[in-house]
This record gives C-alpha cells, structure tokens and sequence, in this order.
C-alpha cells in the first residue's frame, strides 16, 4: 500500500497553503474566535469568493456546478489544510460538503439552478434545522411539522443549537409531515421568510454560534421541498456520511497540540507527564487523520461509508477531547487569553461531541451497522 501523496495532491496542498498565507489578514487569530460571529461571516463570505475566483471552493464539483470534477482527496486535502488554518470559510464548509452535493442528488432543476450557483460562488450561507428541545439528535424524533394545504405546506416547531442561523440565508429544514420514522419531509426554506423567529444562544463557545429557531405558520410552496414526502431518512443518512468525515477537526487539534508543546518546551516545563500525555493525544490524532483517509478511500473507489462514518466521526471527537484536557491541565493560561487560537480550539472541541450527531448516537450506530451486536430486548 501507498501512502504517499501523489504530486497532483502535493501541488494542490501547496496551493492551498500559499493561498491561506496570502489571504488571511494579520488579526486571523483573533477573528478565529466566534465562526459564527458577525465579523467572521463578513470575512468569510469575502475569503469565500475569493477562494472561488482562485478555483479552490468546490474543485471537487463536477464542472457543469463549478468545479473541476477533482476526486475526494483533492476535496479532503481542502478541508484539512482549512481547518488546520482554525475553517476561514465558517459555516460555509456545509455548502462545500454536503448540502450542495445533497441538492445535486436529490434536487428538482429549479431548486439546483437557484440555490447551488450562489454556493459555488461563496456568496450563500445555509444553517441547519435538525435538534430540536426534545430531539436532539434522535431526530426520528421530531416534532416540527409541515402540514400541507393543497400546493402549500405551513410549518410551525421550534429547532434549537442551529449554528449560524443568525447570518443564514437558507435553512436545510427537516419536518414531520406525517406519523412515524418514515414520515420525515426536507424543506429548502429563505430564513426571510415571514414567520421564522431567530434567538441567538449565549454559550461559551464563540460570539453568535448557536440558535434556536421558532416557525410559526410558515408558509413555503410544494415546490421548497427536497426529494419526496417521507424521503427524508434516506437523503439524511447520504447526507451526514458527507458531513462526518468532511469535518477533519483532528488536522486543527494536532497542530494545537504541537503549539501547545511549544509553549511548555519555551517555558522548560515539558516534563515526562506532559510528553505522555501529549504522546497520546498525539496518537489519537493520528488515529483519526487514518480512519478518515480509510473513508476517503473507500469513496474514491465507489464504496458505501455510512457505518464507517460514524467510527470516524468518534475518533475525531476522542482526539478532540485529549487535545483540550492537555491544554486545560498543561497551559491554562492560554484559555484566558494567552492565545486566541487555542482557545478558539477548545471552544470548537466543546461541541465536537453533539455536532454532527452526538457522540453517544455514533457509539449505537457503531455498534448495530458496523459491529451488528444485538440489541437487548425491550
């Protein structure tokens, strides 16, 4: 097996790093801080374009969308180096991952032609309507619901934890339209859209990251939605595979862990429970950059990752994890402000277990898909 990079590969990396140092303004460090914030979604629609006009957005796109018709590991190279820089594109790494090619598979001609050109422009924010206050992430469980009335549906519900909702332009809004797990609907619905209420979260893990969403008797046409009635578990399941492992959270960890041992070698305060703890934060990390390659490969070879997916996805939130409590125990200082990168990293590994699914939601679909334990009787 080769695990080198091929010199397409090596050549793209390059270009990407070179266009991050060319275009990241001096303060990055601290516009890091808060990816949903005001001034980040600002920046990041500007880097975006930018990033679009260079021909590194969506290479990965077939060309009629945009791209280039570059395989997964061009898109994954990508995102690692993006994320490794603390994701300058912000919330719009959705756009490039998962819901404009979710609307390029499932989408009507109408909804491809409006909503994936602004994408692939970097000139679209969309937000995600999935937990709700006693959903979560059992999202069969659901209670927003679109109840239709002739060649309109009328929405009301509430979704909560919906990150940057605030800036968003469009939700990708799941709706109970009728009983049961297979009666789950997906709406393409303008957050201008009379009825929508906004309420920002106040938390501790960035200026303006997270919502919650009230829709009271939103009206949207027959034609805002995805796919066919009930379809919705199917075009989830496609579409949170992407999700999953098209978030290389492990590529920003690693390198806060190597700033972090940076600091304590300067301070002389690198002593042997620190090395050990490192090494195995360290080797978490690289646990989950291999796992997600694994994916990867399978992608670029045709194969289905679904249960696979979920494996990554934990092993990204355990290296998240031992990243943040070195540096919580090792150089606390850095979280009170000594250094807004690794802060902005801690923050973002607060939520790396519940984003994306929680992490005690890919343990089960972990152990039913890719073990297949039984499960207990009820």
């Amino acid at each position: 097996m080769d695990f080198d990079w091929n010199t397409e590969q090596q050549d793209f990396r390059a270009t990407v790093r070179a266009f991050l140092e060319a275009n990241l303004p001096g303060n990055w460090e601290e516009l890091a801080h808060g990816p949903g914030s005001k001034a980040q979604t600002v920046f990041s629609k500007q880097f975006c374009g930018a990033l679009a006009d260079a021909g590194l957005l969506v290479p990965h796109w077939p060309a009629r969308w945009g791209g280039r018709d570059a395989d997964p590991w061009i898109a994954f190279i990508l995102a690692e180096e993006m994320w490794a820089a603390g994701e300058p594109r912000g919330g719009q790494y959705m756009n490039v991952n998962w819901i404009g090619p979710t609307l390029m598979r499932y989408g009507s001609q109408e909804q491809q032609a409006r909503y994936i050109p602004p994408m692939a422009r970097g000139a679209s924010l969309w937000c995600q309507g999935f937990s709700e206050p006693e959903a979560g992430s059992d999202l069969a469980s659901l209670r927003t619901r679109a109840d239709r009335h002739g060649d309109v549906y009328r929405i009301n519900g509430q979704k909560i934890w919906t990150s940057y909702a605030g800036h968003a332009d469009t939700c990708f809004l799941l709706a109970r339209t009728s009983p049961g797990k297979g009666g789950i609907s997906i709406f393409l619905l303008p957050m201008d859209t009379p009825g929508i209420t906004v309420r920002q979260i106040p938390s501790i893990i960035g200026e303006g990251d997270i919502h919650e969403v009230f829709f009271d008797d939103v009206e949207v046409p027959e034609t805002a939605r995805l796919g066919e009635e009930g379809q919705a578990w199917d075009i989830v399941r496609v579409s949170l595979s992407l999700e999953r492992v098209g978030i290389p959270r492990f590529a920003l960890a690693s390198r806060m862990l190597h700033r972090a041992v940076a600091l304590l070698k300067n301070a002389d305060r690198f002593g042997p429970d620190a090395a050990a703890q490192a090494a195995r934060a360290h080797a978490a990390c690289e646990v989950s950059r291999l796992y997600s390659y694994s994916i990867i490969d399978q992608r670029v070879h045709g194969q289905a990752t679904s249960p696979e997916a979920s494996a990554g996805r934990f092993s990204t939130v355990n290296c998240e994890r031992l990243v943040s409590e070195f540096v919580v125990e090792h150089v606390p200082d850095a979280l009170a402000g000594g250094d807004p990168m690794l802060l902005a990293h801690h923050q973002r590994g607060i939520v790396a277990g519940i984003a994306s699914g929680a992490a005690e939601i890919q343990l089960n679909l972990i152990a039913t898909e890719l073990l297949r334990l039984p499960r207990e009787p009820r």
